[in-house]
C-alpha cells in the first residue's frame, strides 16, 4: 500500500490530515487522488459512503488551487444542505495549513445576501447545492468562468431528487477545459447519461462492485406486524444500550411522528427533515455528531451524504422504494474500515424487497427474532454495572462529605446498598416489561385461515362449565357483536336485573355464551324471535343444535326438520286461489274478511260508523273515496 507521500499529496495537506487521523490512503483515494492531480483527467468513481471520497477529491482540488488567484477555480456540487457542509468543512480542515485558500459553502434555506458578500471577498473553492448556485448565478455573484475543477458527489441523488436539468444549466455554464469527477454509490441510466454528455474519455474507477452494498456492514431484519412496527423499535434500541444510530423513515410526517413518540418514551432522540428551518437543522446535526443525541429520526433526503463517526447501527423503519437508498442508508455505518449494522423492521408484504437487494447488493439479510423482555433486561443491567464498576472516584472533592455518607448509610447493608443503586438505574425498563405487550410473529395468510379454522372447531367443540349451559346465537363479530354488546342485549331482553353470564366464545356470524344452568330456558325464551340492528335473533341449546336456523317463519313449536318438501305447482295453486279470493272481495290480506271492525268492537256490540265503509283492499291503507 502506499502512502500519502508517494501519492504525489503536498506537505502542507499531508500535515493537516495527519492531524485528522489519516495514516494510510483508502482503496478509492489510492485510485483517484495521483489521477486528479494530472490535466484534464475525467473521473467516474462508484464507491460507498464512508469510503474516503471526501479526501479522494478535496485533496487533489486542494493542491490543483492557485492561492494568489481570487477567482473561482474549483465547484463542488452536493444534493442537501448537510453534505454541502459537512464537505466545506472537511475542504477547510485538508487546507489548514494552506495559506489563502478560501472555500464558501452555498445552499437554500439561509440568507443569500450573506453568501453574495462572502464571495465578493474571494472564494477559489464553491461547495454548493444547485438550485442556491443557479440562483447566484443569474445575480451574477458566482462567477464560473475560471473553474478548472468540478465534483458531482452523490450524483445518483441530485438526479433523483430531480436536479438533472439544473447540473446541465450549471455546467453549460463551466469552461469545457475541465476536470469533471461524477462520484456515486451506483450506476444508473442517467448518471451514464451525464458521463456521455460532460464528461471527456472517463476512467472509471469502481472501489468493489457496481451497487455493491458497503463490505463492513451486517444486514439484519426483524419480521414483525405493522401494528407492531414501533413496539419492535423500542424492544431493538433497548437491546443495545450503547446504540447510535440514524433510523430512517420514509416521510417527514412519519419521520416527526416516531421521533416525537420516543422522546415521549424517554428516548434521547432528535428529528431532521425538510420542514425544520436551517438553523434547527444546524443545530440537530451539531448535537448529534458530538454523540449528545444518541438516535437521529430522518428522512432519506436529510441525511443524504452524512458523514458521522462511530455511527453503530442504521434502522429502517421499513424499507424504501428503491434499491439505491437502501444502499445509501446501510452505507451511514461501518464506515472507514469499522463494522456496522443494518437493521431493517418489515412487515410480511415487504419480505420479496428483502430478496431484490440481496440479489443487487450482494450480501445476505439474516432473520432475527424480536428480542425478548428477559433478554432486554439482562442486557441493560450489565450496562448498569458496567457504568458502575467504571465509574471514575475523585477521592479529594468526595472526601469531605465521606463521614456523613458512612454515617448515613452504616445500618445498612452493602447488599442492600447495591440493590438499591441498581434499582434506581434499572427500574424504569423492569417496571416497563413487567406487564410489555408481547409481538405476536406474523403469519402468512394461508397459516392464518388454518389458524381461524382451528379456533373456530375449538369454539364449537368446547363444553360448558358445571353448572352452565352453553347456548348459541346466530351473531357474531360481522354484526358488531362482541362480549359487551352480547351482555347489554342479554340484560336488555331479560326482565328482572342483571343475568349472569359465563364464558363467551366469538365467532365471524354466531356466538356462544354460558348462562346457569337454572336460567337457561328464560334466556333462550326472552331472545329467541326478537330482533338486533334489522336481523332476527335465533337463540337455542348449543349442544342440541348449533346450527342457525335460516330463514322460515317463527312458530312456538320446535323447528322440525324431517317434514316433506312441499310441492312447487302445489304452492302455485294456493298462491292463485288467494288472489282470486282478494279480487272477489272474500278476505283482505290478513286472510279474514272484515278483521277491521274487531278494533271498533266494545261489549260485544257493533259500532256504527259514520259516512262511507272504509276498504283495506289496497295497499293496506283505508280508502274512504274511490281511485280516480
Amino acid at each position: 500500500m502506499k502512502t500519502f507521500e508517494e501519492l504525489g499529496v503536498s506537505e502542507e495537506i499531508r500535515r493537516a490530515i495527519e492531524e485528522l487521523g489519516f495514516e494510510q490512503p483508502m482503496p478509492v483515494q489510492e485510485e483517484v487522488i495521483p489521477y486528479l492531480l494530472g490535466n484534464r483527467n475525467d473521473v467516474i468513481a462508484l464507491a460507498q459512503t464512508g469510503t474516503g471520497k471526501t479526501a479522494a477529491f478535496g485533496i487533489p482540488i486542494l493542491q490543483r488551487t492557485d492561492a494568489r488567484v481570487r477567482q473561482t477555480q474549483a465547484l463542488v456540487l452536493s444534493p442537501t444542505r448537510e453534505l454541502c457542509l459537512q464537505i466545506a468543512d472537511d475542504l477547510k480542515d485538508f487546507s489548514k495549513y494552506v495559506s489563502g485558500i478560501n472555500v464558501v459553502p452555498v445552499y437554500g434555506g439561509t440568507s443569500i445576501e450573506n453568501q453574495i458578500r462572502a464571495l465578493k471577498h474571494g472564494a477559489q473553492i464553491i461547495v454548493a447545492t444547485p438550485g442556491r448556485l443557479i440562483d447566484l448565478m443569474n445575480r451574477g455573484a458566482a462567477k464560473l468562468e475560471a473553474v478548472k475543477n468540478v465534483v458531482l458527489d452523490e450524483a445518483d441523488e441530485m438526479v433523483n431528487m430531480g436536479f438533472s436539468e439544473s447540473i446541465d444549466e450549471i455546467l453549460a455554464g463551466v469552461p469545457k477545459d475541465r476536470n469533471t469527477l461524477l462520484f456515486s454509490a451506483t450506476m444508473s441510466r442517467e448518471i451514464e447519461k451525464i458521463a456521455r454528455n460532460y464528461l471527456t474519455d472517463p476512467k472509471e474507477i469502481v472501489v468493489g462492485s457496481r451497487n455493491e452494498g458497503a463490505e463492513h456492514v451486517n444486514h439484519i431484519y426483524y419480521m414483525v406486524n405493522a401494528k407492531d412496527k414501533y413496539l419492535a423499535l423500542k424492544r431493538i434500541v433497548d437491546y443495545y444500550p450503547k446504540i447510535f444510530a440514524i433510523i430512517f423513515c420514509r416521510t417527514k410526517r412519519e419521520t416527526q411522528e416516531i421521533a416525537d413518540k420516543l422522546i415521549h418514551d424517554g428516548y434521547n432522540a432528535e428529528s431532521l427533515h425538510g420542514d425544520l428551518s436551517q438553523q434547527q437543522r444546524d443545530l440537530t446535526m451539531q448535537k448529534f455528531r458530538q454523540h449528545l443525541t444518541q438516535l437521529l429520526v430522518a428522512t432519506d433526503v436529510a441525511a443524504r451524504g452524512l458523514d458521522v463517526d462511530d455511527l453503530t447501527h442504521v434502522i429502517n423503519y421499513g424499507l424504501p422504494d428503491d434499491i439505491e437508498s437502501y444502499t445509501h442508508r446501510s452505507g451511514r455505518t461501518g464506515r472507514a474500515g469499522k463494522k456496522g449494522t443494518s437493521i431493517s423492521i418489515v412487515h410480511t408484504r415487504e419480505k420479496s424487497k428483502i430478496r431484490a437487494i440481496e440479489k443487487t447488493i450482494g450480501k445476505e439479510f439474516v432473520q432475527a427474532d424480536i428480542p425478548s423482555a428477559e433478554e432486554i433486561c439482562k442486557k441493560q443491567l450489565y450496562k448498569v454495572m458496567d457504568q458502575i464498576v467504571k465509574t471514575d472516584v475523585n477521592e479529594e472533592e468526595i472526601a469531605p462529605f465521606m463521614d456523613d455518607i458512612n454515617r448515613y448509610f452504616e445500618y445498612i447493608d452493602k447488599e442492600d446498598v447495591i440493590k438499591k443503586i441498581v434499582s434506581l438505574e434499572f427500574g424504569k425498563f423492569l417496571a416497563y416489561y413487567a406487564d410489555a405487550p408481547e409481538i405476536g410473529k406474523p403469519t402468512s395468510r394461508g397459516d392464518r385461515k388454518k389458524k381461524e379454522r382451528t379456533s373456530d372447531e375449538r369454539k364449537r367443540t368446547h363444553k360448558a362449565e358445571a353448572g352452565y349451559r352453553r347456548l348459541f346465537i346466530n351473531l357474531g363479530k360481522a354484526d358488531g357483536f362482541y362480549p359487551g354488546e352480547l351482555m347489554q342485549f342479554v340484560n336488555r331482553n331479560m326482565r328482572g336485573g342483571r343475568q349472569e353470564i359465563g364464558a363467551i366464545d366469538l365467532m365471524s356470524k354466531i356466538s356462544y355464551f354460558e348462562v346457569p344452568e337454572k336460567d337457561a330456558a328464560k334466556v333462550m325464551r326472552a331472545l329467541d324471535g326478537t330482533t338486533y340492528k334489522g336481523r332476527q335473533v335465533r337463540c337455542n341449546d348449543a349442544d342440541r343444535d348449533s346450527k342457525p336456523q335460516r330463514g322460515g317463519r317463527r312458530d312456538d313449536k320446535p323447528a322440525s326438520f324431517d317434514k316433506k318438501p312441499r310441492r312447487r305447482d302445489q304452492e302455485g295453486g294456493e298462491r292463485s286461489e288467494r288472489r282470486r279470493k282478494k279480487a272477489d272481495g272474500e278476505f283482505n290480506e290478513s286472510g279474514r274478511k272484515d278483521d277491521w271492525r274487531q278494533f271498533f268492537n266494545t261489549g260485544g256490540k257493533d259500532v256504527k260508523l259514520v259516512g262511507e265503509e272504509p276498504d283495506f283492499s289496497e295497499e293496506g291503507w283505508a280508502r274512504r273515496k274511490p281511485k280516480k
